[in-house]
C-alpha cells in the first residue's frame, strides 16, 4: 500500500492558485474542443451534451469511480491502474475531491515496430462533487492494487444536520 499526499483547501483563498489554473485550463481545452465539434457537425441544436462529453474523452481520462456515503465519512475509490502514490494529486475542498495524475507513453527503446498502442498520453482527471461538507483536515488516501481509496470525514456540522 502506498500512502498518497494530501493538497487540503479549506476555501477558495486557500487553494493554490496552481490547482485552480489547472481546474481552468482542463475545463477550457475542454469547452475549445466541444466547440470545435459543435462546428463539425454544422452548429445544430440538439446534441451539445454529446459534444461536451467527447470532449472530455478526447482530452482527460476519467478513470471509473465510485464514491460511497455513510454516517460518518465519504469513502472514494478511483481506479489508477499503474499509478504509484507520489505520482497521485489529490485535492480535498469543502465541498468535492480532485484527483490529477500524468500518464506518459513512449515507444522508445523497443525492437520492432508496434503494429498498435491503446496506451495514451492524457492526463488523469477527476473531480467528485460531494454532497456534504468534509473536514479537509482529516482527509486520507492510499493506493493499493491499482485503486485509489479516499476516506474523507464529514464535517461536523454536516453530521449534525444530517442527524435533525
Amino acid at each position: 500500500m502506498s500512502q498518497v499526499a494530501i493538497n487540503k483547501c479549506k476555501d477558495i483563498e486557500t487553494t493554490p492558485k496552481t490547482l485552480l489554473e489547472k481546474v481552468e485550463a482542463v475545463a477550457g481545452s475542454i469547452r475549445e474542443r466541444a466547440f470545435e465539434l459543435f462546428q463539425h457537425r454544422g452548429a445544430g441544436n440538439g446534441s451539445e451534451l454529446e459534444d461536451w462529453l467527447q470532449a472530455e474523452r478526447d482530452l482527460v481520462w476519467l478513470p471509473a469511480s465510485e464514491l460511497a456515503d455513510d454516517e460518518k465519512e465519504f469513502t472514494a475509490r478511483i481506479a489508477v491502474p499503474g499509478f504509484d502514490g507520489k505520482d497521485i494529486h489529490v485535492s480535498a475542498m469543502p465541498d468535492a475531491l480532485v484527483i490529477q495524475a500524468d500518464t506518459a507513453h513512449t515507444h522508445e527503446g523497443k525492437t520492432g515496430n508496434v503494429c498498435f498502442c491503446e496506451f495514451s498520453g492524457k492526463q488523469l482527471y477527476r473531480r467528485l462533487d460531494l454532497p456534504a461538507s468534509i473536514d479537509v483536515d482529516k482527509v486520507k488516501a492510499s493506493v493499493n492494487n491499482g485503486i485509489l481509496e479516499i476516506t474523507a470525514p464529514k464535517a461536523a456540522t454536516s453530521r449534525k444536520a444530517a442527524a435533525a
